[in-house]
């Protein structure tokens, strides 16, 4: 037996606890891991509180990343004692995540844990700052460069928005972090945000075309947050769109396209292939200042998983929460 969190389907509804499951409960898959650390991210506190339909098979571990090291492997990449890292993948939606003390995953969906990187470090990096990374590699791929001017990054208290803001000011980009929270001005300036943007000024009224501001930006919100960022864009500016935090809609035009040159990419982590993964990782484990990311870590512990998860839908989470996994 070993401790999880486990979702299930009552006559009720969806209930949620932490209880001992057993070796019978994992799923399939050719390399069983130890979990060291887990995390807690925005599609978790979806899963956990019910609020959208994120879980697509009961009972079910949620958490969508893990760190751990391997015990058992069938797969020719691994072997036991190895470290190693899961990022989506479905796993926390249809396949037991990661809070839990054991998982059994395909082992195509592993990556190998940076030599630089702790276990606790590579959580508290987690999926969020793993896809904050495929944005500035999704920018970078379209030629986009510091001299280019401002770049904007929105929900910048929170993990993605916290780490590419750190990641885009080390790169030498002007960051212009946007927050509902005038409170988080100090934490965002010391992460490297040049500017701080009330979120009100991206959810006035919609335009077609608003007054160019911003070279490019990094979205975590889409909806109207996204639609209005759109219209403030530079000519031939680029945004990369990640996140739904503010809705699944884009109450936009054509206009900052075709009248611009807008470019608006969409970066994907849950389905990203490993030899990209393999490059982001890397590069965090070179560019991202371990010390400044300490400063964005919240650790609590798995019976406080439950109660925490609320905070996200609340607005109230800064940076990253790291949940350590008792063995």
């Amino acid at each position: 037996m070993y401790d999880a969190i486990v979702i299930d389907q009552g006559a009720s509804g969806q209930q949620v606890e932490r209880r001992q499951i057993g070796f019978g409960d994992l799923q399939p898959g050719d390399v069983t891991v130890d979990v060291t650390w887990s995390t807690l991210n925005y599609k978790d506190a979806l899963a956990i509180t019910g609020s959208a339909p994120v879980v697509r098979s009961f009972p079910l571990v949620p958490g969508i990343d893990f760190a751990g090291i391997v015990a058992e492997s069938r797969h020719p990449d691994y072997t036991p004692g190895d470290r190693v890292i899961l990022n989506g993948w479905g796993v926390g939606e249809k396949h037991n995540g990661g809070l839990a003390a054991r998982a059994q995953v395909n082992g195509d969906w592993l990556v190998r844990l940076p030599t630089a990187l702790t276990e606790r470090q590579s959580m508290a990096i987690g999926t969020a700052g793993y896809t904050a990374m495929l944005c500035v590699m999704a920018l970078e791929e379209q030629g986009f460069t510091p001299d280019r001017g401002e770049i904007v990054v929105t929900g910048a208290t929170g993990g993605v928005g916290s780490v590419a803001t750190a990641l885009l000011a080390a790169r030498g980009y002007r960051v212009a972090a946007v927050t509902g929270r005038a409170g988080e001005a100090d934490y965002l300036k010391r992460l490297g945000a040049a500017t701080i943007v009330d979120r009100a000024e991206l959810q006035g009224k919609l335009r077609p075309l608003s007054k160019e501001r911003w070279a490019g930006g990094v979205d975590v919100a889409g909806g109207a947050v996204l639609a209005n960022l759109l219209s403030m864009i530079t000519y031939r500016g680029v945004v990369a769109a990640c996140g739904l935090a503010a809705g699944m809609d884009l109450p936009s035009s054509v206009a900052p396209f075709i009248l611009r040159g807008v470019r608006l990419l969409g970066v994907d982590s849950v389905m990203c292939p490993k030899a990209d993964r393999e490059v982001a990782w890397r590069r965090l484990s070179q560019e991202l200042d371990l010390e400044l990311l300490e400063t964005m870590i919240t650790e609590i512990p798995m019976d406080q998983v439950i109660e925490t998860a609320p905070d996200f839908l609340a607005g109230k989470v800064r940076g990253r929460i790291v949940v350590p996994i008792p063995g």
